[in-house]
């Protein structure tokens, strides 16, 4: 087996202030691996505008390339902050349409597991970039995301509750997916 078979690809995904980050970076602090940040905050920094619509093929081919340059690396755990289900959604959600090819790209690619962050039991919390304080707008992007993933037997687990019920239920779902022991409880949760 190739390094980059035996490399497993985590993506966190769903509505936006729900976590995704912040995990990534407690998944990488406790596991390893490489992290792959979110490619729009990183375009929206260096353009200084809002997105429109002209964007979204770049926004998406600016995420692709972020994650071959990890999975180049094949590390043991490829830990994406997103990958393109975010930015078919936001394409939806803010103009109304989508590029056919980012579904297609995203469908070629292997992703071993999917947390899906819900909105429900974390606050919004704005931050510059972040446009959907609404929970039920943000109920929204999830129930599209578990739909997707549904949709095309996309191996993925739901992560609910308050942030240490989110990072204990992420580790545990980390290390069953690498096949070692998973973490104690702690405390707070």
């Amino acid at each position: 087996m190739s390094a980059e078979q035996a490399m497993k690809v985590l993506v966190l995904c769903g509505p936006e202030s729900s976590g995704k980050s912040w995990l990534s970076g407690v998944i990488q602090a406790h596991f390893g691996g490489v992290v792959v940040a979110e490619y729009v905050r990183h375009f929206i920094d260096q353009e200084c505008r809002d997105t429109c619509y002209a964007d979204i093929p770049t926004i998406a081919r600016g995420q692709l390339a972020w994650e071959d340059r990890a999975r180049e690396q094949a590390p043991p755990l490829l830990i994406l902050d997103t990958h393109l289900l975010s930015n078919m959604l936001w394409s939806r959600a803010l103009f109304d349409d989508c590029p056919p090819w980012l579904e297609q790209a995203l469908l070629a690619r292997r992703y071993d597991l999917h947390l899906l962050l819900s909105p429900q039991g974390v606050e919004w919390v704005a931050d510059g970039q972040r446009s959907q304080p609404d929970l039920n707008d943000r109920q929204r992007f999830f129930d599209d995301s578990l739909a997707w993933l549904k949709r095309y037997d996309q191996a993925h687990q739901i992560l609910e509750g308050n942030w240490p019920q989110r990072q204990l239920r992420a580790l545990q779902a980390v290390a069953m997916l690498l096949d070692i022991d998973a973490p104690a409880c702690p405390t707070e949760c």
